[in-house]
């Protein structure tokens, strides 16, 4: 479609660069996903549901922790017998995060890092804590309540 001026031009160099401009930035936007807007458990993706099996407490390092990345789940336990769950998408911007060592949580795409004990940052640039989720711990096996 063409923009006519009232010369009856078609659209300005200036006009199209800025729609141009507009489209890519809400595409770049819309890449990014996450949310840094401070808001609790939004994690810019949902993690697996009520009832989903992850797996089984010896898969667990004390210490440590494991990301289930179908259920876009990390489940540490920070003491013997204590088991945590968190969404693992970074808060930041959106990223699964890699890994758990050192008692954090560990985002590979900007650094930041979370506490496996209560998924609250350790490390910038995220802001906002990893939401925390309810396990359901029955023998050796570890499910989302």
């Amino acid at each position: 479609m063409t923009v006519l001026h009232p010369s009856g031009s078609g659209a300005s160099r200036r006009t199209f660069v800025a729609a141009a401009g507009a489209s890519g930035l809400a595409a770049l936007l819309a890449a990014c996903g996450g949310s840094s807007s401070g808001s609790k458990g939004s994690s810019g993706a949902a993690a697996g549901g009520h009832g989903t099996t992850l797996g089984s407490t010896a898969d667990i390092p004390e210490g440590g922790g494991k990301i289930f990345p179908d259920a876009k789940v990390v489940v540490t336990q920070p003491a013997k017998g204590e088991f945590k769950a968190f969404t693992s998408v970074c808060t930041h911007a959106g990223c699964p995060v890699a890994g758990v060592s050192g008692g954090t949580i560990n985002c590979a795409c900007h650094g930041s890092k979370f506490s496996i004990e209560d998924g609250s940052v350790k490390h910038p640039p995220a802001t906002s804590p990893l939401q925390e989720l309810k396990l359901q711990v029955t023998g050796g096996t570890i499910t989302l309540a």
